[in-house]
């Protein structure tokens, strides 16, 4: 079992940026994709974007695509999520996840993510 702890979250205007991490502990990081997810109040959890274990490969949600990028270290344990050109419309607690399984390339679907962090909020003001 991953235990994940995300940080970076905070307070932004619109049109800023943040940026989130997600530091793993235990487990086998390197082998497993990672994800983003969200939810905003009164909605349920939703996909952001998803890194395969080698991070060759990335996969966003539309609303997303253009304005944020997820990477990753697998030397430091720690997935990324650069937030640029932050709407009001971000503002949500953002989730990060490892994949049940090891090397798959493409997991977006919430039920595939066996970990998740304790969540971190996200703040934009217009």
């Amino acid at each position: 079992q991953v235990q994940l702890v995300e940080s970076g979250g905070g307070l932004a205007q619109a049109g800023g940026s943040l940026r989130l991490s997600c530091t793993a502990s235990g487990g086998t990081f390197s082998r497993a994709a990672m994800g983003w997810f969200r939810q905003a109040p009164g909605k349920e959890r939703e996909f952001v974007a998803s890194i395969n274990w080698s991070g060759g490969s990335t996969f966003y949600a539309d609303s997303v695509k253009g304005r944020f990028t997820i990477s990753r270290d697998n030397a430091k344990n720690t997935v990324y999520l650069q937030m640029n050109s932050l709407e009001p419309e971000d503002t949500a607690v953002y989730y990060c996840a490892a994949d049940r399984w090891n090397w798959r390339l493409k997991v977006v679907a919430e039920a595939e993510f066996g970990d998740w962090g304790q969540g971190i909020q996200v703040t934009v003001s217009s």
